[in-house]
């Protein structure tokens, strides 16, 4: 049994480099701070009740200055001060947002949908209430991201319990109750209408609010997920190594229909070395009797990859050298055989093939903590056990709530080693935009497929979906 430690993977700034999304922002800029694409001001839409505008309002005013950290933090690190979301730092842009850009929802609207006894009919007339809004704005106004602001006593009427026991669970699919839900319909409804939406909660917007996160760490991520929204540029980008050929990283994954009449349909998605995301859907497959694990026939698994690629390609004008696969659950034979010859007609140098599922063996450190993030043990050849949940040594603490389950990184087949497999997956658990405290469990190539299956699901299959992961958040 071999031990390793990997070293925390450092993100790209315009004008440095760090480990940490907050301090590098705060120090050197976002990464796109040069771009002359880049927005350097943001116009947000806002949809609720006049109360919940007016603290949207002063939210976002609050959000343009320096936030302080909790006084009382003996972890500096974790609990870092906001910078503010304005044009002389950080960020480099600032928010519009005024009364031409919001839609007023009627008290008597809402007061109406809460007497509604069925719950569906419920959630579906609050959902078609904000998508009219939503829709004007839209159509009507320059607007880049739209806020839809929940009231509590509606929220207390259409929100579903979901009760979380221990961590996040990687699946070999995403099946989830079929009962509506307010916010992944509504996202599914608008996303016709090609602007993204974030959906919070009033009492998210009240300062210091009891049992929230403190308001300096609410406004790096409310900030961070509204910035990377907004456009077609990131905040951070992982360092790369520039003698290396270029690659990408490819997640598949599957999901399951509300009507359950189509059992999965595939889903793919590609992240380029910027960490630009492309959303795909495939088709439906069938579910062999003898295997309850979804897989796609050899002909599917060459079109996804195909079109996956070739979407990069219209990105970035140039296929990669190197294609990384991540599935969650194992690769049959006919998947294998399709995603190589696709990489073989497209001229792919190297393609590698990597499963990553949650492992039921745990490490023990001595002390209080459990092992750092970054710990690996060679398991055999082919079988490594990761943790990239665990104590984190830029934070002085592990700053999660349970006892963090490593993964189990098996090697299907690659070129490439398999500390350099872990260290890429370790640097893809940093890429995601709703959350800048950077030790994530799962590389965004599988992280995001529970977020964006749960909205796909939604979706007839006659719609097309967009292809920016922003959409899905």
């Amino acid at each position: 049994m071999k031990f390793e430690y990997l070293k925390e993977p450092r993100l790209q700034f315009a004008d440095g480099t760090h480990i940490c999304p907050r301090k590098g922002i705060a120090t050197y800029g976002v990464f796109d701070k040069t771009m002359s694409t880049r927005r350097t001001s943001i116009n947000i839409g806002g949809v609720g009740s006049s109360n919940c505008l007016e603290s949207l309002d002063k939210w976002l005013e609050q959000c343009a200055s320096r936030i302080e950290a909790p006084a009382d933090t003996d972890q500096p690190n974790l609990h870092a001060p906001f910078c503010g979301f304005n044009a002389g730092q950080g960020f480099y842009s600032q928010f519009v947002f005024n009364n031409e850009l919001c839609r007023q929802i009627r008290k008597v609207d809402l007061e109406g949908i809460l007497t509604i006894s069925d719950r569906n009919e419920r959630v579906n007339q609050a959902i078609n209430l904000y998508y009219e809004e939503v829709k004007f704005l839209a159509q009507n106004r320059v607007v880049d991201v739209i806020v839809c602001v929940i009231p509590e006593k509606l929220y207390d009427k259409i929100s579903l319990d979901e009760p979380v026991e221990g961590e996040e669970k990687l699946e070999a699919s995403v099946d989830v109750p079929a009962e509506l839900n307010f916010r992944r319909a509504l996202k599914a409804k608008a996303m016709h209408l090609g602007k993204p939406l974030q959906l919070i909660r009033a009492t998210s917007l009240s300062s210091s609010a009891k049992g929230q996160q403190d308001d300096a760490t609410k406004a790096w991520n409310f900030c961070t997920a509204l910035y990377y929204k907004a456009g077609a540029t990131n905040p951070w980008k992982l360092k790369t190594d520039t003698s290396q050929p270029t690659s990408c990283a490819v997640g598949i994954a599957f999901y399951r229909s509300r009507d359950r009449k189509v059992l999965h349909t595939s889903l793919a998605q590609i992240f380029d070395e910027l960490g630009n995301g492309l959303i795909l859907r495939g088709t439906p497959i069938d579910m062999k009797k003898n295997d309850r694990v979804p897989h796609l026939s050899s002909n599917q698994a060459y079109e996804l990859l195909t079109t996956a690629l070739n979407e990069y390609r219209v990105a970035l004008r140039t296929y990669p050298a190197r294609v990384v696969i991540h599935k969650s659950s194992n690769y049959s034979d006919e998947e294998m055989e399709g995603l190589k010859q696709a990489a073989r007609d497209l001229k792919i140098d190297t393609i590698d093939f990597v499963t990553i599922l949650d492992s039921k063996i745990r490490m023990f450190r001595e002390g209080n903590y459990p092992p750092f993030r970054g710990s690996m043990v060679l398991l055999n050849e082919k079988r490594h056990l990761f943790y990239t949940r665990g104590s984190v040594w830029y934070y002085q603490t592990y700053p999660g709530m349970y006892i963090p389950q490593p993964l189990d990184l098996r090697v299907v087949q690659s070129e490439e080693s398999p500390s350099f497999l872990a260290r890429e997956v370790l640097g893809l658990t940093k890429m995601n935009w709703n959350n800048t405290q950077f030790d994530g469990k799962y590389p965004v190539t599988l992280g995001c497929a529970r977020k964006v299956g749960e909205i796909m699901k939604y979706l007839e299959e006659g719609e097309r979906p967009q292809v920016r992961y922003g959409f899905y958040m």
